[in-house]
């Protein structure tokens, strides 16, 4: 009967969510494979060439170094446009592209990792300002991970400082903290934190993500934005998250938005006109939750503006 089920499922998750040492192994593989994949496409991106240049070499490293990809590439210039897995645009220079993309080891543990590179090898002034709001939101974000943490609150957090990026530039207006309790910064950023990870990169996902990321205690929203938070749950050690906020100008919805006159107290709908055909950022690490505290799992992949840059150099 489904109480049966329900309970079955519930140990199923409890037992699948502590990663072993050797999971924890096994997945670092995962990410040594994601290293490769990131610094090659970073390397290999220029001007002039389509995106499933990039997206084959990406693909063909997953293949001869594990058993594949532990998901389908997205990588686009386009990258406003979430789970985009259409490859087909000449890219250009002043362009970014995300490219969010993960392995899987023979033994079928996967990694998840998002990095934003510049076509050209050379963020815009207006590109790392947005980068660094987006880098410094997951740094912080990555910092509060420790057993007992409360991942929705992680979460908003990050929401928060993705909102007064976009203040400061004068994107979004008003009181900051009033802004994210009513959900206008999702209009930049609509999905959630991160999610669990292991043997699927959505881990255990298919066993009903409110058996995994909630519970009694904390319940799934249903504000647009934070309703798409796959863990809101307390942190516990041996757990493997990805935190991977975003910041993206999404036409479609500015448009929906300012027709509707929808938060205008907080979203300065003038001056986002000049972001508009910007294109989205998202930044994404795996993260081991540890009895105190937190380990970013793998060797370390460019990150910073400076990082990023610099690999992109090595033609």
């Amino acid at each position: 009967n489904f109480k049966s089920s329900a309970k079955f499922i519930k140990s199923v998750i409890k037992q699948r969510a502590i990663k072993s040492e050797e999971e924890i192994a096994e997945i670092e593989k995962a990410i040594e494979i994601s290293y490769d994949m990131n610094t090659t496409a970073m390397r290999e991106m220029k001007p002039g060439i389509t995106e499933r240049e990039i997206f084959g070499k990406v693909q063909g490293i997953a293949l001869s170094k594990g058993s594949g990809v532990s998901f389908p590439i997205i990588f686009s210039v386009n990258g406003q446009i979430l789970h985009n897995h259409l490859h087909e645009n000449i890219m250009k220079t002043g362009e970014i592209a995300v490219l969010d993309s993960g392995a899987e080891t023979v033994l079928g543990y996967a990694s998840d990792i998002t990095r934003t590179i510049p076509v050209k090898g050379k963020f815009t002034v207006k590109q790392k300002n947005i980068y660094n709001i987006v880098l410094d939101a997951q740094l912080k974000a990555i910092e509060m991970m420790k057993p007992g943490v409360l991942f929705k609150e992680v979460h908003l957090v990050a929401a928060k400082i993705i909102a007064e990026g976009l203040a400061k530039l004068g994107i979004m207006k008003g009181n900051i903290d009033e802004a994210v309790d009513k959900g206008a910064h999702a209009l930049f950023f609509p999905h959630g934190l991160g999610h669990m990870m292991g043997l699927d990169v959505h881990d255990m996902e298919n066993l009903g993500e409110n058996y995994i990321g909630y519970n009694k205690k904390i319940k799934r929203s249903k504000q647009f934005g934070l309703a798409y938070l796959r863990l809101g749950r307390e942190l516990e050690p041996g757990f493997v998250v990805t935190v991977e906020p975003g910041c993206y100008f999404i036409p479609a919805l500015i448009d929906q938005w300012k027709k509707e006159n929808k938060h205008s107290k907080f979203i300065n709908y003038k001056k986002l006109e000049e972001y508009r055909d910007f294109g989205g950022i998202r930044i994404e690490d795996d993260v081991l939750v540890t009895e105190t505290g937190h380990r970013i799992l793998g060797k370390p992949i460019p990150k910073t503006v400076e990082e990023v840059e610099a690999e992109c150099a090595k033609k």
